[in-house]
């Protein structure tokens, strides 16, 4: 039984499109794969630009300076990306929901499953539990990546162990900077 297919894999997946852009359809189609996603994609010509254009959307959602507007900029997506639910068995992984069409381009696709997983992801652990790296909040460092807060007591601030390690290090020489 899949309770929810939508919500952790699909936001990690955008993260990982958003920190690491695939230099073509099929990069992206492997990543894809790489979280879960078993379906055929129908490629267009355009569909390496339509879809960077999904993840920019989607990270201006990150990059929301309020919960209130976090929510109106998904609600717009999803308004965009707008299907009926349908029950499927692809690939003999079970009955689950698809929240869009059939036969529909990737990028269309990766709007839906990207939208829909980031509202649940949200409103399910919190909508705070996703942003950027907190390094890149300190002075002297240039950390830019997506973090999705999937900790149990949810407190990610670091997309990795080096960056918080390196923030750690700066607070530190601050501290003893001050008190010389």
């Amino acid at each position: 039984m899949h309770l929810n297919p939508y919500g952790e894999y699909a936001v990690l997946l955008a993260a990982s499109l958003a920190n690491d852009w695939p230099d073509t359809c099929d990069g992206i189609e492997e990543r894809t794969r790489d979280f879960g996603m078993t379906m055929s994609f129908r490629i267009g010509a355009d569909d390496h630009a339509q879809t960077r254009a999904v993840i920019d959307e989607w990270l201006r959602m990150v990059d929301a300076p309020t919960e209130d507007e976090r929510a109106r900029l998904l609600n717009e997506t999803m308004s965009v990306a707008a299907a009926y639910p349908r029950l499927t068995n692809h690939d003999d992984e079970g009955w689950h929901l698809h929240y869009r069409d059939r036969d529909q381009s990737l990028a269309h696709v990766l709007t839906a499953v990207i939208s829909v997983g980031t509202a649940l992801h949200l409103t399910t652990r919190g909508m705070h539990r996703i942003g950027r790296c907190a390094a890149g909040e300190s002075g002297g460092a240039s950390c830019e990546k997506v973090i999705v807060d999937v900790t149990r007591n949810g407190t990610q601030r670091y997309c990795s162990v080096r960056c918080a390690n390196r923030s750690a290090v700066r607070r530190h020489r601050a501290r003893a900077a001050a008190r010389r």
